[in-house]
């Protein structure tokens, strides 16, 4: 099926008030929330303190769906350009294992990012669409679009390859003619996602546990598994909106471990017609850390 689709990026720098200018390219200055530190910006460079820590959100792939991840990353006044790279460099060995994948081909590289009025242009090498089929090509795209798109001010995408603006993406002839964004790439989603905590990642108790569903009557449960699958955490939440709409959900979860271990995240929503069992899980391999 043709798609429109569009990539939002954006290559930053934090400044006054909370504004993030572009790290690279003509960038325009778009605001990421509040300021963890205050500097002087350009659209190039800038001058001050980084902030400390920077999380980014990164799209992969869990077999025909998208699925997301975090990236703890050091300071850069590039957060898009980071994003971005990480997503090219594919998943950890502990996201493989647990099967996360990408559709984005080996070798694409990013030449660069530029931003105005909200939309945003990534140029990527021409391997970006070598390979796969119309699913493949939707699931890269889409991995771009939802990475990119994290930051609350990009609104819409426009894709280049080797420097060349693209209209049609791919062989499968899937239209890129204007910018779209994530709501091009819904049926992309899984019914359950778990944006947080990230797979791999240490889980401290409270555990914070986030994401998005669309799932009857909105009822998200969430259970923390210790490395024998035994339950020592649990909760119960709803997300923003559920039964035929997606809404974004977050709660913390308190749980109780004696030493450090391998355990689970696992996202549900309500066991079906009594059956017993929910008929959407979502399992996140973690480590536990005592509290």
């Amino acid at each position: 099926m043709k798609r429109l689709v569009a990539l939002a990026a954006l290559a930053v720098l934090t400044g006054p008030a909370g504004v993030l200018v572009a790290g690279c390219g003509s960038e325009s200055a778009v605001s990421l929330g509040p300021p963890q530190t205050t500097r002087s910006t350009s659209t190039s460079e800038t001058t001050g303190t980084l902030p400390t820590s920077l999380s980014l959100e990164v799209w992969f792939a869990r077999g025909d769906r998208l699925t997301a991840t975090r990236r703890a990353h050091a300071p850069t006044p590039g957060v898009a350009t980071a994003a971005v790279e990480a997503l090219l460099d594919g998943p950890t060995t502990a996201e493989r294992k647990s099967g996360i994948a990408t559709a984005v081909p080996a070798g694409t590289r990013l030449l660069g990012i530029s931003i105005h009025g909200g939309v945003a242009t990534v140029d990527l090498t021409s391997e970006y669409q070598s390979g796969g089929g119309s699913l493949s090509m939707q699931l890269r795209l889409g991995q771009v679009v939802y990475t990119l798109t994290q930051f609350p001010t990009v609104r819409a995408v426009r894709f280049r390859l080797d420097g060349a603006p693209v209209n049609v993406f791919s062989g499968e002839g899937i239209v890129l003619g204007h910018p779209v964004g994530r709501k091009d790439y819904t049926d992309l989603l899984p019914v359950i996602t778990v944006e947080t905590p990230a797979t791999g990642g240490r889980a401290t108790s409270p555990v914070r546990v986030s994401g998005s569903a669309n799932v009857f009557e909105a009822n998200v449960t969430v259970q923390v598994l210790d490395a024998n699958g035994k339950v020592v955490g649990r909760t119960f939440t709803t997300a923003t909106c559920g039964t035929g709409c997606r809404g974004t959900y977050s709660a913390p979860v308190t749980f109780k471990v004696d030493r450090e271990q391998h355990g689970t995240i696992v996202v549900s929503d309500d066991a079906a017609a009594g059956a017993g069992t929910p008929p959407h899980v979502v399992r996140v391999p973690v480590i536990l850390v005592p509290g």
